[in-house]
């Protein structure tokens, strides 16, 4: 990250928060953090501030066009430039079956996790190509590798679509300088997952290759390393940081 301006959608907690104040600790050039809760968002954007890196919150729901415009448009005209984006945002419905869910429950899902990222792209691709490339990470999910996922239909399902716009995105963007690819987390502990419905995050946890759940910080190990030079050979690649669920 050394040197380079990132973004964070999400970023206000979990996996997002941790990832930004990663890059911050890689030496970006400066973090901006994205989310729709102001109070969380902005603690984030100290921490990194406190690391000394130039950080910046600004307040976005990605499932509005005009928003996610903004937060590019603003991105620039603070820090000059957008070199990493990670696409983290999303929403994962209340476990139950799928002929109880209703057609509201289905565009949340939807919006929040497909949407956002059409619209992420739409506006990150021509600001990274203008300055010549880029590097854009997609949260996706171990939910859109591996189903059936009982009770999450909606989740599995965009997640999945995720996975064939980024791969989709990627190909037409490589030879342009842009790398996409996506990160695919299992059983992570985000707030998101202990408001999934999960009765026994123990049992959850003792079925799982290595017997513990994931902490946001290891996803975001992976996220930055897919972004950095590292990894400048990988496109369209989905990384699944799962403790090997997707594997067993």
């Amino acid at each position: 990250m050394a040197g380079r301006v990132g973004l964070v959608t999400g970023g206000g907690s979990g996996i997002g928060r941790a990832t930004a104040i990663l890059m911050a600790r890689e030496g970006a050039a400066a973090v901006v953090v994205a989310g729709r809760r102001e109070a969380e968002g902005q603690a984030v954007a100290d921490e990194c501030r406190a690391l000394g890196v130039p950080s910046l919150f600004v307040q976005t729901d990605v499932t509005q066009e005009d928003q996610v415009a903004r937060l590019v448009e603003t991105t620039l005209a603070r820090f000059g430039r957008l070199d990493v984006a990670f696409n983290n945002a999303g929403y994962q419905e209340r476990r139950a079956p799928v002929e109880t869910q209703d057609s509201g429950v289905f565009d949340t899902v939807f919006d929040a996790n497909v949407r956002s990222v059409f619209l992420c792209l739409k506006y990150q691709v021509p600001a990274m190509e203008r300055q010549g490339g880029g590097r854009i990470v997609l949260n996706a999910s171990v939910s859109g590798l591996r189903n059936p996922n009982p009770g999450l239909a909606l989740y599995s399902a965009s997640k999945t679509a995720v996975i064939s716009l980024m791969r989709s995105a990627a190909m037409e963007c490589a030879p342009r300088g842009i790398r996409i690819n996506a990160v695919a987390p299992g059983r992570v502990v985000t707030d998101m997952m202990l408001a999934s419905g999960i009765a026994d995050m123990s049992a959850v946890a003792a079925a799982l290759p290595l017997r513990r759940m994931g902490k946001p910080e290891e996803v975001a190990e992976a996220v930055v390393w897919l972004a950095s030079d590292a990894a400048a050979y990988i496109v369209g690649h989905v990384l699944a940081a799962d403790g090997g669920f997707s594997a067993s």
